[in-house]
């Protein structure tokens, strides 16, 4: 029986909705360089659940829907006031939100293709709410209501600060929500589709998602880039800083892709949106920071950046707290783990691989009196 470590290079099903190929990331055949620079969110929320741009009666049509489901059950902001303040991570509080969630909807069960549609608009309607309320309790502060006038991007800066966003943080959001929001068969949607393959329902597989993207080597790599980025201090310590981490072999966070060898595509836009935030709100040292890592990374370890290193001070000059970087990657991201769990409904075969036996040979039972 062969083994492939971590299944890298195995292809495990067929997709329609994104692909990762020569270095280039499309959803559903648009190129995400195009996106970035074009689309709203709300577009592509679209293109991954019916694998086509939508019209503007379409557009108008999710956007109203998205938006008459943003509240959230009053049990669910309620719960947030019960956990233990300073030790919950918003990950562990947004897993636990996500499945407490099922328990109010009352076609949590319904298997049919129009239910588990119509429980796809509300999940991506109350994903930002769960956590920008959940950010704001732990705070002492009042949950902010999403308002029906805002776009996606706009709502969810709206909820966490309380203050419209100015329309450079709305397009710098808006960009990093397309960036993020699907990539192929990564570690969290290989999770909901093999949850969902067992035919369990869709908050149970955006709960197992998440637990997925909870995890540093997925989600949590922009978190602990700016944990470096602050830790670093300013542009003249970096030189010492990151020749240090690499003559030790410590791993750089953001750095390098197991399935990009030329460089992340979405990593340049992220960076274009850092340089204008960074010197919009004062701090362009987190730019420079970046940049002068970047410059020594690839040139001593030939590691590009990806999506992550550079999301890190764009969302740290949105005011964003740091250990929220992640929930917003799952804000996004649930645009992807809904397309997939409905392409996996659509032509559903259990996802069950065998493992290749390494413990010992055939034994004999002993009674404890022997052993």
């Amino acid at each position: 029986m062969s083994v492939t470590k971590g299944l890298e290079g195995i292809v495990a099903t067929t997709s329609s909705i994104s692909s990762i190929i020569d270095d280039t990331l499309t959803y559903a055949g648009y190129d995400i360089d195009d996106l970035a620079e074009n689309a709203t969110f709300e577009e592509v929320i679209y293109l991954l659940w019916h694998r086509t741009l939508p019209n503007s009666g379409q557009l108008a049509n999710l956007t109203k829907q998205l938006a008459e489901n943003a509240s959230l059950p009053d049990e669910v902001l309620e719960q947030f006031k019960t956990y233990p303040i300073g030790k919950v991570h918003p990950m562990a509080a947004l897993r636990s939100s996500i499945s407490l969630l099922g328990l109010y909807d009352d076609e949590a069960d319904e298997m049919n293709e129009e239910a588990n549609y119509r429980k796809a608009v509300r999940l991506q309607a109350k994903i930002p709410s769960i956590v920008t309320a959940f950010a704001r309790v732990r705070k002492g502060l009042e949950p902010v209501a999403p308002r029906t006038d805002l776009s996606f991007a706009a709502n969810f800066l709206y909820m966490l600060s309380g203050k419209e966003p100015t329309a450079i943080e709305e397009e710098a959001f808006n960009k990093a929500l397309v960036l993020h929001a699907d990539h192929e068969l990564n570690a969290s949607t290989f999770t909901a589709r093999v949850c969902v393959a067992t035919l369990s329902d869709i908050y149970s597989g955006v709960t197992a998602a998440i637990g997925a993207l909870k995890g540093p080597l997925h989600g949590g790599a922009n978190e602990a880039v700016m944990k470096m980025l602050t830790e670093i201090g300013s542009l003249e310590n970096v030189d010492s800083y990151i020749t240090n981490k690499l003559d030790n072999k410590e791993k750089i966070m953001g750095f390098g892709h197991r399935v990009y060898r030329k460089g992340d595509p979405r990593a340049k836009h992220l960076k274009e949106m850092s340089k204008k935030l960074t010197e919009l709100t004062g701090q362009p040292q987190y730019y420079d920071m970046s940049v002068k890592i970047e410059d020594l990374v690839t040139s001593q370890k030939n590691l590009p950046p990806n999506v992550d290193f550079y999301s890190a001070s764009v969302y740290h000059s949105l005011g964003v707290d740091h250990d929220l970087f992640t929930p917003i990657f799952a804000v996004s991201r649930t645009s992807g783990w809904l397309a997939h769990i409905l392409e996996q409904y659509e032509n559903n075969r259990l996802i069950r691989p065998r493992a290749d036996y390494t413990g010992p040979g055939m034994q004999k039972y002993v009674t404890i009196e022997k052993r």
